[in-house]
């Protein structure tokens, strides 16, 4: 699951690669994607589902080394091939993908989808960290130490490239409702509806 396929395959697809820090606000955009029908794989959900399998918490901490464990046992691309594998069942023309965190995986979804868009999330430390406190979700960070070590060990997997060189960036300092406004914007002047 992943390793690349053993059968190379492009897909005649748009992807959509939501980026950002933990609590910048991915999940409410890619809501608003799902909510227009868009069907969506949450990267960090092929990381909880294999901490699952392994029977251990979903503490930051945990989720943190198996998501790098994943990548030295099989590649920087570990986490994108999972992905690639759950929408070669699906039955689309689109996807949106959240949660990518390195080149490799970007790299990874250009090779095998017709076309790639890489939209960046950003908020500053201090409202992911409000964000994350309200969220409470278990591998949230709910110390100030323990948010920016987070911060650092995705920073070191290369995240800040990808959201350096995103083809769009949004700002996500207000409430849900207007990033979900910037979102729509957006899938509207890509789907020419309106």
């Amino acid at each position: 699951m992943y390793d690349r396929c053993q059968f190379e395959q492009r897909f005649d697809a748009k992807a959509y690669v939501f980026v950002g820090m933990p609590g910048s606000g991915k999940s409410m955009g890619t809501e608003s994607a799902r909510e227009l029908g868009i069907p969506v794989i949450i990267m960090g959900d092929v990381v909880r589902e294999e901490a699952t399998r392994r029977g251990v918490a979903h503490s930051p901490v945990t989720l943190g080394g198996i998501m790098i464990g994943l990548r030295r046992k099989y590649g920087d691309d570990a986490i994108a091939n999972a992905c690639i594998e759950k929408f070669r069942r699906m039955d689309s023309s689109f996807v949106v993908i959240e949660g990518a965190r390195s080149e490799a995986e970007i790299n990874r979804f250009r090779e095998v989808f017709k076309s790639v868009k890489v939209i960046a999330v950003h908020a500053s430390p201090q409202t992911r960290f409000q964000r994350l406190a309200q969220r409470k979700r278990s591998d949230d960070s709910l110390d100030w130490e323990d948010f920016h070590e987070r911060d650092l060990r995705e920073l070191g997997i290369g995240i800040g490239r990808v959201i350096a060189c995103a083809d769009m960036m949004l700002v996500n300092e207000g409430d849900a409702s207007e990033l979900r406004q910037q979102v729509l914007l957006l899938f509207q002047e890509e789907f020419g509806t309106g």
